[in-house]
């Protein structure tokens, strides 16, 4: 079962011995980014820093001159990914024999939400969501498409996986984040999710639904679970705060929207690709989920991509979801293996027997530079008995 580990372009540059290091574990491919949103990380095993602050969302590459004169376009990262960052990594692991992969991080941006806040996620109390482009207006759709062409098609890249490709939400853990007060559950987070921004309040119209009624009803909706009733979960629990029409027509609204969108990328990437190029895109089997791994019809995005990263954090039973949809597809079973960000590198190899069994064809491992020696020790030996 072929193995990936997802990798920072900052974990290799300037480290000499990291490419053989990451090879050494077992993998045959590192995915490494090439376009990512903020983050503080930890590189304990580079000789110049054990630090990074990726300052805003940036790509880890130069752009071309398909942005010029255009208002929404990618960042350039500062001093912790300078020049080709990406390219420079590439070349290493490819080196060290390692096939690469590019690792694209979408709808999930809080510096062009912050210098471009039209382009937002707004809730139904009028809050924006600065780290969420709302993937419905059209501006924002023909950035994510380029943005997806340029990351993805890396020089020595076999390959892309796209992250973020569909709506976000509430989910972020933005600095010092403090919104755990309320214990909001499935259906809280999804009409908490909901966008009003003038896009979506046509799109809501477009459904029969007018939308200062539908905030309206949002807003009454959520009240209970601010005072702390129980959250239902699940579809059932959003038919139950909102009713079964109006989140029906709300769904119809979003699934369309994540759906032409995710088709458009693919089909752009697949477009500019040389022959043999493999296309994942992270993603959860419930439609109405957003975040990083936003939700799909799983018979549909395997008609559409080659295959899909599935989150395993929880366990493999998601992937069963996917494997039913199409036998010939790659379904990545991703395992996060950082012990102290609630991994679980010991258990990797009974991790990985099961979710063979339930129709992972490969696995993702988040995160090698992120890993303790000890983390990479036990990765190490899981795949070295697969």
């Amino acid at each position: 079962m072929k193995a990936s580990t997802f990798v920072y372009p900052w974990d290799v540059n300037g480290d000499p011995e990291a490419a053989t290091r990451i090879a050494g574990l077992g993998v045959q491919q590192a995915t490494l980014a090439a376009a990512y949103h903020s983050t503080r990380a930890l590189t304990p095993r580079h000789p110049r820093h054990r630090i990074v602050t990726a300052e805003h969302a940036s790509v880890l590459y130069p752009t071309d001159a398909r942005w010029e004169g255009r208002a929404l376009r990618p960042y350039a990262a500062g001093d912790w990914a300078p020049g080709d960052a990406f390219g420079e990594a590439a070349a290493q692991l490819s080196e060290a024999g390692l096939e690469v992969h590019t690792w694209v991080v979408l709808a999930h941006n809080s510096r062009l939400g912050a210098e471009h806040p039209d382009t937002s996620v707004v809730n139904a109390y009028g809050d924006r969501y600065p780290w969420a482009p709302c993937i419905a207006q059209p501006a924002t759709r023909a950035y994510l498409v380029d943005l997806a062409v340029e990351a993805a098609l890396r020089p020595g890249a076999a390959g892309t996986e796209l992250e973020s490709l569909g709506w976000y939400g509430l989910q972020h853990l933005h600095a010092h984040d403090k919104t755990g007060g309320v214990p909001l559950g499935d259906a809280g987070m999804y009409l908490m999710a909901l966008c009003f921004c003038g896009t979506c309040r046509e799109g809501y119209g477009e459904q029969g639904l007018d939308a200062d009624s539908l905030a309206a009803a949002v807003r009454a909706a959520l009240e209970p679970l601010w005072q702390g009733a129980p959250d239902d979960g699940g579809w059932a629990g959003v038919e139950k705060l909102l009713g079964a029409d109006t989140a029906a027509a709300t769904r119809a609204w979003r699934d369309e929207t994540a759906r032409t969108l995710q088709e458009t990328v693919v089909r752009a990437v697949r477009a500019a690709a040389p022959e043999g190029f493999q296309i994942l895109l992270h993603a959860d089997p419930v439609t109405y989920h957003v975040g990083a791994n936003p939700g799909v019809d799983p018979e549909h995005i395997l008609s559409v991509a080659d295959g899909v990263v599935v989150p395993c954090a929880g366990g493999p039973e998601l992937l069963t979801l996917f494997a039913r949809a199409r036998a010939d597809a790659v379904i990545a079973a991703n395992f996060p293996v950082v012990s102290q960000m609630g991994g679980s590198p010991g258990t990797l190899a009974a991790d990985v027997a099961r979710a063979r069994e339930l129709g992972a064809t490969e696995i993702r491992l988040y995160h090698a530079g992120l890993a303790s020696d000890g983390d990479l020790d036990a990765i190490r030996e899981a795949l070295a008995g697969r």
